[in-house]
């Protein structure tokens, strides 16, 4: 069972950045491909980012390509998720996610661990 910690969310201004992380508790993280989502109100969970088992290959929703940068780093079983240039529509919790195996997925149904979420507020 990999336990997922999320933290780093927090209230910025549009145009500013954060970064967040995923902590996970099982030495194994690097064999799990990981995943971003988030979920704003009233609206249903939807896919942010992902990225392979070994880094080398990461995919990203069109509405947050070119401002977010997903990697990690597997010595420390830590994913991480750089977001620039934030617009309020990016406000929404973010969850990360793991999935067994190397491949990433867009489907969040083919994850199987989550973490609780962060909440990331983008004021305008």
């Amino acid at each position: 069972q990999v336990q997922l910690v999320e933290s780093g969310g927090g209230l910025v201004q549009a145009g500013g950045s954060l970064r967040l992380s995923c902590a996970a508790s099982d030495r194994t993280f690097s064999s799990y491909a990981m995943g971003w989502f988030r979920q704003a109100p009233g609206k249903e969970r939807e896919f942010v980012a992902a990225i392979s088992v070994s880094g080398g290959s990461a995919s990203y929703a069109d509405s947050v390509k070119g401002r977010f940068t997903i990697s990690r780093d597997n010595a420390k079983n830590t994913m991480y998720l750089q977001m620039n240039s934030l617009k309020p529509e990016d406000t929404a919790v973010y969850y990360c996610a793991a999935r067994r195996g190397p491949s990433y997925s867009y489907y969040e149904a083919r994850y199987d661990y989550w973490g609780q979420g962060t909440q990331v507020t983008v004021s305008s």
